[in-house]
């Protein structure tokens, strides 16, 4: 049986079958302790029965309530490769969309690579939709161009007229975020 549970230091060092993937965005140890000090909660680790994991999501919340941008933001989901399709990265997206409603925020929100349309099509089977584009998100390596993402939303309850998530008409840049 699959455990879920809060992401700990030791798992810095067992996470390297799931971070391997080349599609999976990979930080240095500071920036995951960061997330672990300041947003425990949203940072959620799978764990097989033998102990190896097998996924984790790791999030925050951010933004203003004032402007009723209040959100939970979805900063790493990653499955390792022997464990995908299983249904797991839907229950760590849902256990991150639960702790983002009872934080009260408005809306979750993730990017994406614009070129990995199995995630793309995996988040709009959860009910995401495309916000906007950002140009130029992710940096490339080889001299290859850098890559567009999408910012794709989930409105929460407490936004009841879905005002997050209507899309913009344009494309932005990385430095018109806020």
């Amino acid at each position: 049986m699959t455990t879920l549970r809060a992401f700990t230091c030791d798992d810095l060092f067992r996470f390297n079958n799931i971070n391997l993937d080349p599609l999976t965005e990979t930080y240095g140890i500071p920036f995951y302790l960061q997330y672990l000090a300041h947003w425990p909660e949203y940072f959620i680790v799978a764990e097989a029965p033998g102990g190896e994991l097998m996924g984790y999501i790791m999030g925050k919340a951010e933004g203003s309530v004032a402007r009723e941008e209040w959100h939970g933001h979805v900063t790493a989901l990653s499955v390792a490769p022997e464990f995908r399709r299983l249904g797991l990265a839907a229950k760590l997206m849902e256990l991150l969309e639960e702790i983002s409603e009872r934080k009260g925020g408005f809306f979750v929100d993730l990017f994406v690579r614009v070129s990995n349309q199995v995630a793309v099509n995996m988040y709009k089977q959860l009910g995401y939709s495309v916000y906007r584009t950002v140009i130029e998100y992710y940096s490339a390596s080889n001299g290859e161009p850098d890559e567009d993402a999408y910012d794709m939303r989930k409105a929460l309850s407490r936004d009841t007229e879905k005002k997050s998530i209507v899309p913009l008409p344009h494309p932005v840049r990385p430095e018109d975020i806020e």
